[in-house]
């Protein structure tokens, strides 16, 4: 649980709305299962369509789910009047993205007036066990609208 307290008592509502209207999100199937103040969960179900070569979620794939998660916990803290976007991130890739399915969990570390600095995870999920498969570090970008 964290001690973040969101400026708009409607976040998850404006959260949710605005994860809808990715079409990235439907394309690959991914669905928001978890929203608090400064933390976002993003689950995806395995594709073949979405794999390389070797079979493994690709990892631009595991890479949009936990920029999303990350994105959307710094937009729980963000004034209502906002968008958010990514300015850059750093990921590290721990083991190949095998499994039925994923799940990418973005948690604000620093949340500020401009720039939120994230950190997030994804694990894969195959027969009951859960394997990290990559971490990430992110900074987002409160845009007024």
């Amino acid at each position: 649980m964290s001690n973040f307290k969101p400026s708009d008592e409607d976040f998850e509502h404006r959260v949710r709305s605005n994860f809808d209207q990715q079409q990235v999100m439907k394309t690959i199937g991914a669905e928001m299962t978890h929203v608090s103040p400064g933390e976002v969960h993003i689950e995806l179900p395995y594709s073949e369509a979405l794999t390389q070569q070797h079979g493994f979620l690709h990892a631009g794939i595991v890479t949009v789910i936990v920029d999303s998660a990350c994105g959307y916990a710094a937009y729980t803290l963000m004034p209502t009047a906002s968008e958010v976007l990514t300015v850059e991130y750093k990921v590290n890739f721990l083991s190949p993205a095998k499994g039925e399915r994923f799940l990418g969990i973005g948690k604000v570390i620093k949340p500020g007036r401009t720039l939120t600095v994230c950190s997030g995870k994804v694990f894969a999920y195959e027969s009951g066990s859960e394997k990290l498969v990559a971490t990430i570090m992110a900074t987002m970008m409160a845009v007024m609208k």
